[in-house]
């Protein structure tokens, strides 16, 4: 009897998350509280491996301790490019014993890239897009080499770039979730107070976004809370995230905008 043809070896190379999954998380948590839903995804594996991605900036304490109300387990990565404040190193350290997370991992950039393209350390003065590549993105992407799922820090409130955030979206066939994309500064505030978390030391100061300390300002007044990111640069994100596309304003008046029949 002839032998059974041989099955062919195929490496399945589909992402792992789709849109489609991403949209029917979305509908799923619709107006769930965001506690109770990142309980839910913790409890019941719906983000797969999972880790939470912290700059450890002015707003960091409230996502952090979401985490860890609904499981300490879950690993916490910090990019240390080498350019942060020294209040901000301090600060990780405050948050991290206070909150009882029980798996911590600091990336750096790899020495050997930083010795041959920043050599000077300066490189963030004309190639502030070059530097973040070397500093934070290259490193954040060992760190999540082995996750299915981050979480990130993103509010829709920081910036025109950061408007319609969605809770879960798909980078790379990895999971993004946003647990305080719909979250406002008031509620942030409200939160800071009602669980007495501690500050960044820098905010009172007018730092209101902080990253590596070459590139953050104080903010003034009235500006975007971004603004003092990269100021003087048209240079909105790090990298490590891309803007969203707003949703455009329609005119329902604008005769350019009537249906056609």
């Amino acid at each position: 009897m002839a032998e059974a043809a041989r099955q062919i070896d195929i490496i399945d190379t589909r992402p792992l998350f789709t849109q489609a999954d991403a949209d029917a998380l979305n509908a799923r948590f619709a107006g769930v509280d965001t506690l109770d839903m990142l309980k839910a995804v913790f409890a019941q594996g719906l983000a797969g491996n999972v880790g939470v991605v912290s700059s450890f900036g002015t707003e960091s304490a409230v996502l952090l301790h979401l985490v860890a109300q609904a499981d300490k387990r879950v690993p916490v990565i910090f990019v240390d490019t080498m350019k942060m404040f020294d209040e901000t190193l301090a600060y990780r350290d405050t948050l991290m014993s206070a909150f009882g997370f029980t798996d911590s991992r600091t990336i750096r950039p790899i020495a050997e890239v930083i010795a041959a393209k920043d050599e000077t350390g300066l490189r963030w003065s004309y190639d502030p897009d070059g530097c973040c590549e070397i500093r934070k993105v290259e490193p954040l992407k060992r760190a999540k080499a082995g996750l299915d799922a981050w979480i990130s820090g993103r509010k829709a409130f920081q910036s025109v770039t950061r408007q319609n955030l969605p809770r879960f979206e798909v980078e790379d066939g990895r999971l993004k979730i946003n647990p305080l994309g719909d979250w406002t500064k008031a509620d942030l505030d409200a939160y800071f107070e009602a669980h007495a978390l501690p500050r960044h030391p820098l905010e009172a100061q007018g730092y209101l976004s902080i990253g590596c300390e070459p590139c953050t300002s104080k903010v003034a007044p009235g500006e975007d809370p971004r603004a003092g990111r990269w100021r003087g640069w048209d240079k909105v994100e790090c990298g490590i995230h891309s803007p969203v596309t707003p949703t455009p304003v329609v005119d329902p008046e604008d005769p350019a905008n009537m249906p056609v029949f």
